[in-house]
């Protein structure tokens, strides 16, 4: 294979502890699968511990893992974000979102004591995650004739390609998802279907 089409992701929330000089920081890793389900998160977990000092956080989307952001939420530049996503990285992770959250103790850490505690509550949580691999799948739409449908649905069989969704008219049409490596392997058999048109749509 020319490029691998799977990545490294967490199946389920997972939480870690780390305490120094009375302050606590408690992480929370959570699944996201896009920006917008990351800010959802974010949200709830504001409203859950409202009393906290800080909630910095990082995360990354993406088998490519091209979309991230960090964020100190008030503590020095540098000390919170950057080693929780650190760790991150450090576990391979993506498609990932970590909130640390810090109930200060009333005594200041220093810059390296706060990179420190992110980064070893944030180790915590993702060591007690459950990681999984998943593989990278990109979705298509066929269209193609009535009179088609029976060597379509032999190539779906044959392939054992996940439908999601299809319309069969006089103009029929079949959404499905496949494996990014197995992808020109079926769209050519697809693509020998007469008058048969394939389309793009995304990659998840």
């Amino acid at each position: 294979m020319l490029f691998d089409d799977t990545y490294k992701t967490i199946n389920g929330p997972s939480s870690g502890l780390y305490k120094e000089k009375g302050s606590k920081f408690i992480a929370l890793a959570r699944p996201v699968d896009s920006e917008a389900a990351v800010k959802t998160e974010i949200e709830s977990i504001r409203k859950e511990f409202y009393d906290a000092r800080h909630h910095c956080f990082a995360y990354v989307l993406g088998s490519d893992k091209a979309a991230w952001r960090v964020n100190d939420d008030g503590e020095p530049s540098g000390t919170a974000g950057r080693p929780i996503h650190g760790q991150i990285q450090s576990f391979d992770l993506t498609n990932i979102l970590v909130v640390v959250v810090r109930y200060f103790g009333g005594t200041k850490l220093g810059v390296s004591g706060l990179i420190n505690a992110y980064r070893s509550a944030t180790h915590e949580a993702l060591n007690q995650a459950r990681i999984v691999e998943k593989t990278v799948n990109e979705i298509y739409r066929l269209k193609f004739n009535y009179a088609n449908m029976n060597d379509v649905m032999r190539i779906v069989k044959e392939e054992n390609i996940h439908i999601i969704d299809n319309q069969f008219d006089m103009e029929c049409s079949l959404t499905y998802r496949v494996r990014r490596s197995l992808a020109d392997q079926v769209n050519s058999k697809f693509g020998k279907t007469y008058e048969s048109e394939i389309i793009y749509l995304k990659t998840e």
